[in-house]
């Protein structure tokens, strides 16, 4: 229910030489991975820092850990809160022109969910930006992102998480322990490909 404090560190290393100003983030819960956000966008020092959180349920659920933590870390100046589903907040923020240098997605994991969140974090991530997942190696996780980097050219970033938290691979005890959370570039441009290119994105196995 929260992002280690190695993978955070990470994340937060990403977000550094990025040289983010403005991040969005799916799922708040206890805020590790969102302190790890908010030290980047300090250490940046880009003028006028923001980071957007969306979780409906970080009050209900939460009972509003992770916004306290922010708050007692010095960030909730620089940090917007939207409790709300993704799908919702994601769209209005789409509505609003709102741009983002990079996005870390660690909330629903239903397929149809972070397909949403992806469609929608395709659209407000700037061209060449970064989008962050944790559990990426969740099969639901892994095949919304496969569709997206097969057929709309995001880009896995080797090694991005190298350090990071090593789990198995889709819960089979054979497999070789992969790193939690992946890292994509998307394309330096906004494309759409004609529906005839449809490329299929089933992960084997699976």
């Amino acid at each position: 229910m929260t992002v280690p404090e190695r993978d955070g560190d990470v994340l937060r290393d990403l977000l550094i030489a990025e040289g983010v100003a403005t991040v969005v983030e799916v799922g708040l819960a206890y805020g590790s991975s969102a302190l790890a956000i908010g030290e980047a966008l300090v250490a940046v020092g880009r003028p006028d820092p923001r980071h957007v959180v969306i979780d409906p349920f970080q009050e209900s659920v939460w009972h509003n850990v992770g916004w306290d933590q922010l708050g007692l870390a010095g960030l909730a100046p620089i940090t917007r809160l939207i409790p709300a589903w993704s799908s919702i907040a994601l769209a209005q923020l789409v509505a609003d022109g709102f741009v983002a240098d990079a996005a870390f997605v660690d909330g629903s994991h239903r397929f149809h969910e972070v397909f949403v969140d992806f469609y929608f974090l395709r659209k407000i991530v700037r061209p060449g930006g970064l989008i962050l997942i944790d559990d990426d190696r969740v099969p639901s996780v892994r095949a919304a992102a496969r569709y997206y980097e097969q057929n709309l050219g995001w880009t896995p970033i080797p090694g991005a998480f190298t350090g990071g938290t090593l789990v198995v691979d889709g819960g089979d005890p054979a497999a070789e322990p992969v790193t939690r959370c992946n890292a994509f570039r998307l394309p330096d441009s906004v494309f759409e490909p004609p529906f005839e290119d449809f490329r299929p994105f089933a992960l084997c196995g699976h």
